[in-house]
């Protein structure tokens, strides 16, 4: 700690603040150190607290525009939620997926083809087929369901994804 001296401006440097008034080594003045201010824990507590909660809503904010950004370009979401295998009079195996198609915007969005991609057990692609859905327009928040059936025969065929045309081309 660090005092000076009133009268003649002497510094001297302490290591801890004197219990008792002090006396100038040059000009003989006494006077009486003020006791250093000590930091209220406390209030470095709310401090610290106010930092992390800023960090906290900081974080928030910008995942939020994040997801929000990410809708605006890709506002369509295609997604499987069942398949099933029928045979057809020829005692043929045909794959019948059926999924939904979500508005993720707050607009009307044109329902685009949907392409069904069908892959090997190595992830290949085996087949591509294109339709349409029964749903041309969705309404923001809407969800439209499909089902169609695959022309070709189900055989290696190990795993089903949609993907939606406009996003693929």
């Amino acid at each position: 700690m660090k005092i000076t001296c009133d009268f003649c401006k002497t510094e001297y440097s302490l290591d801890r603040a004197p219990a008792a008034p002090v006396r100038c080594a040059v000009c003989g003045h006494t006077w009486t150190v003020a006791a250093p201010s000590r930091k209220n824990t406390f209030l470095v507590f709310v401090a610290a607290l106010c930092a992390l909660l800023s960090a906290v809503i900081f974080a928030v904010v910008v995942v939020t525009r994040h997801q929000a950004a990410a809708r605006a370009q890709q506002p369509l979401v295609a997604q499987v939620t069942d398949i099933r295998t029928v045979v057809d009079a020829a005692g043929v195996g045909h794959l019948v997926v059926s999924g939904i198609v979500r508005n993720l915007s707050d607009e009307i969005w044109g329902v685009p083809d949907l392409i069904v991609v069908s892959r090997d057990a190595n992830d290949n692609v085996v087949a591509r087929q294109k339709f349409m859905p029964s749903a041309t327009l969705l309404d923001a928040g809407g969800v439209a369901q499909f089902s169609h059936t695959l022309s070709a025969p189900a055989a290696g065929v190990k795993k089903i994804t949609l993907e939606l045309k406009d996003m693929t081309e």
